[in-house]
C-alpha cells in the first residue's frame, strides 16, 4: 500500500489537489475530518477537540486503508502534522499523543502545498495574512522529522502535474 499526504497551510489548494489525485491515480481519498467535526459543533472548538479530531482522522484513515487492501493507493487530505501545527499556533503546545503520531506514523510521501494561490475565505480559516510563515513552519517540520516531501506550487494544472510526477515515482 502507498500512502500520500497532501498538506500545507490554510487555503493552499490541498482538498482540490487531493480530489484530482484521487481521480487520476484511482486512489482512495481520506477526507479531512476536522472540517466536518467543526461544522457539527454548536460552539467554538476548544483545545480538547483537537485530540478528538486527531483520533477520528486516524480511525478514518485506518478504515479506508483496510478497505483499499495491501496494493491500494491512499491520498490523505491532511494528517496529524496539520493538527500539531494548528495546536502549537493557537495554544502554544500540542497533545503528546498527537506529537508522537506525527513522528512515528508512516506515509510514503508528503505533498506540501505552497500558498501561492489566492486566499479563499471560509468560516473555519483563521490565518489569511501569514500563510507564507506557516508554509515555512510546515517545511521546517517535515525536514526536521526527516519526511520525504515535494513542494507543490503554481496554478492548478501545474500543481496536478507536479503531484502526479512525485506520486508516479512511488507507485
Amino acid at each position: 500500500m502507498k500512502k500520500i499526504v497532501v498538506t500545507g497551510p490554510e487555503s493552499s489548494g490541498k482538498t482540490t489537489l487531493t480530489l484530482a489525485l484521487g481521480d487520476s491515480l484511482r486512489a482512495v481519498v481520506v477526507n479531512e475530518v476536522a472540517r466536518e467535526y467543526i461544522d457539527e459543533l454548536d460552539r467554538p472548538y476548544a483545545e480538547s477537540d483537537l485530540l478528538v479530531i486527531a483520533k477520528a482522522q486516524l480511525e478514518l484513515e485506518d478504515a479506508l486503508s483496510s478497505a483499499a487492501g495491501p496494493d491500494g493507493r491512499i491520498i490523505c487530505d491532511t494528517e496529524l502534522l496539520t493538527i500539531r501545527i494548528w495546536s502549537e499556533e493557537k495554544y502554544g503546545r500540542c497533545e503528546p499523543w498527537i506529537v508522537e503520531q506525527t513522528e512515528r506514523r508512516h506515509y510514503d510521501h508528503w505533498l506540501l502545498c505552497k500558498p501561492d494561490i489566492p486566499w479563499e475565505p471560509d468560516p473555519q480559516r483563521e490565518n489569511p495574512l501569514d500563510r507564507d510563515r506557516l508554509f515555512a513552519k510546515y517545511e521546517a517540520r517535515l525536514r526536521g522529522l526527516g519526511k520525504p516531501f515535494t513542494v507543490i506550487h503554481g496554478d492548478h494544472a501545474q500543481r496536478v502535474r507536479m503531484a502526479l510526477e512525485a506520486c508516479t515515482k512511488l507507485l
